[in-house]
């Protein structure tokens, strides 16, 4: 916690900051985030998204905390895992919850029976949707035709969504180390583009070709690369400076 606090306030001070967004933390590490930054005395407010990882009865006394230290954090997300079933009451309580000026975003349980059903209940509720794209094994990470069936729903709803895990770069990759075939973020960007257009997505999911990703990015127009991050609007990643080196690598910035 004290390194990423450290790392967050100078990244925000950084020459890329535009392109970075709240803090995550999970509810049950908010103490030790609130003792850093008490400790680091920002001069401005840390945008925030919580994590939800104590269950949603944990929230409003979560919420209630953050209240009590506005000179250090200022809540923009608040993010969680839904139930195996999405259903209204759930999402009910979550909108009870949590202020309508704050940025919901719930997660559901992908490969359940449903769940791109589930993808348009969150949605009806004012919730940003979010997609899981990794973890610790193999099945933790979506297969192309699993992406593509999210962003086919995700595209028409209204409410952007997030993509969390696993998106480590900005082009697809097979990690040395595991195996595992990760998503690029570049290559989401353009495949919801294509979504939008109705052009073939799972081919620009699964291309490995860091040029033409981005000259397909590059090639968007201002019309057409603002209606792309209303819909994918934002994801979670672990580093601050990795993104960065990707796209100035592909002269995105």
């Amino acid at each position: 916690m004290p390194q990423a606090v450290v790392d967050h306030l100078a990244a925000r001070s950084g020459p890329y900051a535009g392109v970075m967004g709240p803090m995550l933390c999970q509810a049950s590490r908010l103490a030790e985030l609130i003792t850093e930054l008490a400790k680091a005395k920002p001069a401005e407010p840390v945008a925030l998204s919580l994590v939800c990882d104590t269950g949603l009865g944990g929230v409003p006394k979560a919420l209630s905390i953050i209240e009590g230290r506005q000179e250090l954090l200022a809540l923009r997300m608040v993010e969680m895992p839904a139930p195996s079933d999405v259903d209204d009451i759930w999402l009910e309580r979550v909108s009870e919850f949590v202020p309508e000026d704050i940025v919901r975003v719930v997660e559901p349980r992908r490969g359940a029976n449903g769940w791109l059903d589930g993808i348009k209940r969150v949605a009806e509720h004012g919730c940003w949707p979010k997609l899981r794209c990794g973890g610790q094994t193999a099945e933790s990470f979506p297969s192309v035709e699993v992406v593509s069936d999210f962003l086919a729903v995700a595209s028409t709803l209204g409410v952007p969504f997030k993509v969390t895990a696993g998106v480590h770069s900005a082009v697809r990759r097979t990690d040395p180390e595991t195996g595992f075939t990760h998503h690029g973020f570049l290559n989401l960007l353009v495949a919801t583009a294509r979504s939008l257009s109705g052009k073939n997505v799972r081919e620009a999911l699964g291309s490995t070709d860091d040029a033409g990703l981005a000259d397909e990015a590059r090639s968007l127009s201002d019309d057409a690369a603002r209606a792309v991050r209303d819909v994918f609007a934002s994801y979670g990643s672990a580093s601050l400076t990795d993104p960065v080196t990707d796209l100035e690598g592909l002269e995105l910035l």
